[in-house]
């Protein structure tokens, strides 16, 4: 018995949709994605009123322990039909052993590029989410020496990328140069320069997915919009995140623009949201959608993601995202409008009464054997 709590070993297959179906050919890369980085297993807090304070006891009603970090990515990527290769350590104690199952028997994903290290502790995060924020708190040993990305990483249409600023990734020209498109997303600058000519491997990308804040301080701009704009010096697509007013997005190869509003929705934890959003965006563009549709299904993935505990098993799949279409298309006050602006996503959900059940965060990480 694997950290499931009772249920069954195995990827999930339920209503499986490949969004790509149509595009497959036998020449294609053995991957849709791949992607690197460091794995946290995250212990999540919600249902606090306000932050803690000092000197006294608060009380969470909701708890949820998920794996985090890139696992977040790669979980929505795989949920959404892609597949998915993940390079990553993983430590040889309980956490990393559960984090290890969770992904490669919960989730599908391929970790023949990872690697289990002997006596390392996973990395470890807490979240505590109130008041549509979150506060968190991290501890981690010093990461192995060796580099997570393998010397030569699997062939694949699409990588993900988390940008460091003063620092170049060899492996992401490695693969730029053997045709994968690279989506690149960044954190925060702890330097204070927020210099775009640090960022040096955006030259071998294909998209650039800053959120408004990180734009414009990028960019020395005061308006996000504008910022996405002059982003495209420096990379063929921006996409700048907006938060509660959704996203706008810049093609400069032809001229295209395109910006969604964000869905409302009641936000139970927004961990891991970005990266959904990233996720839904990169499999939408592998799709061949139109730029408008790809930030409308990205925002709709990360909206689905925060009415649930954690980061990784909050992403919705297929099947969720049809149970959501069908309820809203039954609202009598609906939008005809904001029907329309989704009704591309008709001709690909299942045919579901109701979502099949994907694993979600849950207080343990754990029960054993013949419980």
């Amino acid at each position: 018995m694997s950290a499931y709590d009772g249920e069954p070993q195995g990827a999930y297959h339920g209503a499986h949709v490949d969004p790509l179906a149509g595009l497959r050919t036998t020449d294609d890369p053995p991957w849709d994605v791949y992607l690197t980085g460091t794995v946290f297993l995250d212990i999540v807090f919600t249902g606090l009123d306000s932050a803690p304070e000092r000197g006294t006891e608060s009380w969470a009603r909701g708890m949820g322990s998920s794996p985090g970090g890139v696992a977040n990515m790669a979980t929505a990527l795989a949920r959404l039909g892609l597949r998915t290769s993940l390079a990553a350590a993983f430590g040889d104690d309980h956490y990393g052993e559960y984090c290890w199952d969770a992904l490669d028997q919960g989730e599908g994903i391929d970790l023949s590029a990872s690697r289990r290290v002997a006596g390392w502790h996973s990395p470890v995060t807490v979240s505590m989410a109130y008041e549509g924020e979150r506060a968190m708190v991290s501890h981690g040993h010093e990461p192995p020496p060796e580099e997570p990305a393998p010397e030569c990483p699997p062939r694949a249409r699409a990588a993900i990328a988390s940008l460091t600023p003063g620092r170049r990734a060899p492996w992401i020209a490695d693969v730029a140069s053997e045709g994968t498109l690279i989506f690149a997303d960044v954190g925060w600058d702890d330097t204070g320069r927020w210099d775009l000519a640090g960022l040096a491997d955006l030259e071998h990308c294909e998209a650039f997915l800053p959120n408004a804040e990180e734009a414009m301080r990028y960019t020395r701009t005061d308006c996000p919009r504008a910022a996405a704009h002059a982003l495209t010096e420096y990379v063929p697509l921006a996409v700048v995140t907006l938060g509660a007013e959704g996203a706008y997005a810049v093609d400069r190869r032809t001229g295209e623009t395109a910006e969604v509003p964000a869905i409302e929705v009641e936000a139970l934890d927004p961990t891991g949201a970005g990266d959904v959003f990233v996720a839904g965006f990169v499999t939408g563009t592998l799709a061949g959608w139109p730029l408008a549709d790809r930030i409308a299904f990205a925002g709709l993935t990360a909206a689905l993601s925060v009415q649930e505990f954690g980061g990784s098993l909050s992403a919705p799949g297929w099947a969720e995202i049809a149970a959501w279409w069908r309820r809203v298309g039954a609202y009598d006050d609906q939008d005809p409008a904001a029907l329309r602006r989704y009704a591309f996503l008709e001709a690909l959900l299942p045919d579901v009464a109701r979502p099949w059940p994907l694993r979600r965060a849950v207080p343990t990480i754990g029960f054993r054997a013949g419980r």
